[in-house]
């Protein structure tokens, strides 16, 4: 039986392995054996602390030495189920199945409501993370998806840095009024472009150009391979020590909740994963 089944190679679930790995805890890991892949696909970072301007693809490449040099392994068997069995999980992914005294997800943002060309395009025009990205489109005009009023603040700040914006919300009582934003009752259908973002097209035949999409949603996928879990506005719902209210299942990263950046997410696996340590010393007892 492991200690811990690691649920999501993203930068939460790398963040916990390594600490789980340094205190000698024995660990499944699963998800992408591309670790961090979708780190990779950021043009640049400016606010991952020591590291200013890096770019995704070298971001990610030293996460992936990071755990390289660890002994980390991947087992890329996509989870279908994880069942709580009193002081264990029982973890049913593709044929295989295997028992962890604890479960850490960190299943990261889901792709519900895409826009046909938005997954393709994720890095090249497309971004979920107006912090992250905003300032590489200063001057110019994007559009910008969103689906929750308390998401405005986001919105102000692109409007702050591009010419223009299009705005698509999905909500009632918009409270957006700015010179350089208009807000559009038709919807984003599809986004085009040669390599990058060009063109959306609308439900009501028109077409715009763009040099970017926003996409700001709060929703992430449900933990759906855990019914037990509980969520809160489409995010797992988790304590200070990153605990959800199933003993033994903690979480970690975008699937908790915004921001959706990457210096959270490595905290949240730290937390995470020291809260394993403790809950496992406390069972051992």
């Amino acid at each position: 039986m492991y200690d811990t089944a690691i649920i999501g190679t993203g930068p939460a679930g790398l963040s916990a392995a390594v600490n789980l790995k340094i205190h000698n805890k024995n660990i499944i890991w699963f998800g992408s054996k591309d670790i961090c892949e979708k780190v990779a696909l950021a043009e640049k970072i400016e606010n991952y602390p020591g590291l200013y301007g890096v770019s995704g693809k070298e971001l990610a490449a030293s996460f992936r030495e990071h755990a390289e040099k660890m002994g980390l392994e991947v087992n890329d068997h996509v989870v279908n189920n994880v069942v709580p069995m009193g002081n264990k999980f029982g973890i049913l992914a593709g044929t295989e199945f295997c028992e962890a005294k604890t479960v850490l997800l960190a299943t990261g943002v889901s792709a519900k409501g895409q826009i046909k060309g938005e997954s393709e395009r994720l890095g090249r025009g497309v971004s979920y993370c107006a912090t992250c990205d905003g300032r590489l489109y200063k001057g110019k005009r994007i559009a910008v998806i969103c689906n929750a009023a308390r998401l405005e603040h986001e919105v102000r700040f692109l409007a702050e840095l591009a010419e223009h914006i299009d705005y698509f919300p999905y909500y009632k009582e918009i409270g957006i009024d700015m010179a350089n934003v208009t807000v559009h009752t038709a919807k984003p259908t599809e986004v085009t472009g040669d390599g990058k973002v060009e063109t959306l097209k609308l439900s009501d035949g028109s077409e715009l150009e763009i040099s970017g999409l926003f996409c700001l949603r709060t929703s992430v996928s449900l933990a759906t391979m855990i019914k037990e879990v509980e969520t809160e506005d489409g995010h797992i719902k988790v304590g200070r020590d990153q605990s959800t209210n199933v003993k033994g299942c903690f979480a970690a990263g975008d699937c908790t909740g915004r921001p959706y950046q990457y210096t959270k997410s490595v905290g949240e696996g730290n937390v995470a994963a020291h809260s394993i340590i403790d809950y496992l010393a406390q069972e051992e007892k």
